[in-house]
């Protein structure tokens, strides 16, 4: 199974991307992680949200195939503890899932063309953080996943 992160724009501050950078290198090499990176939309203060959001949207779409399962990670999706983060992945690594795309939208979220997209939403906190910090608590769940499908000590139990 191959996973992806799509986001938009890269990391511009270097302490969260070294920190993403250190779980990635941290991930099984047979889950083929790749973070991919869209460029912002050019002209973007010129446009309101929604057309944003839909520009943003088919520049992710052009990476994601029909087959992909794709998720939104977005503040009004699905909340799962890691263990069942974990049992989820493994779900998908044991079907005929053959790629997911885990997907950070822009900074007003997504357009209704990604939300008809999707196969899922995930939400990873009710509360508010900035895209960069979401890249790296996404990875660092991934590799905290990884963790306990491998049946290593996981945290107080």
């Amino acid at each position: 199974m191959k996973i992806n992160l799509w986001c938009i724009g890269k990391t511009d501050q270097s302490e969260i991307a070294d920190l993403v950078k250190y779980y990635e290198n941290r991930l099984p090499k047979h889950w083929n992680f790749e973070i991919n990176f869209i460029p912002d939309v050019k002209n973007a203060k010129n446009l309101s949200p929604e057309l944003l959001k839909k520009e943003e949207g088919k520049l992710l779409q052009n990476g994601i195939e029909n087959a992909d399962y794709t998720i939104l990670l977005d503040e009004n999706g699905k909340q799962f503890t890691s263990r069942e983060f974990s049992d989820k992945l493994n779900f998908w690594m044991n079907s005929s899932v053959k790629k997911v795309n885990f997907i950070i939208g822009g900074a007003y979220g997504f357009s209704d063309e990604m939300y008809a997209l999707a196969n899922e939403k995930i939400s990873l906190s009710k509360m508010t953080f900035t895209h960069q910090m979401i890249r790296l608590f996404f990875v660092e769940q991934l590799y905290r996943a990884d963790q306990i499908l491998k049946g290593k000590p996981y945290h107080n139990d």
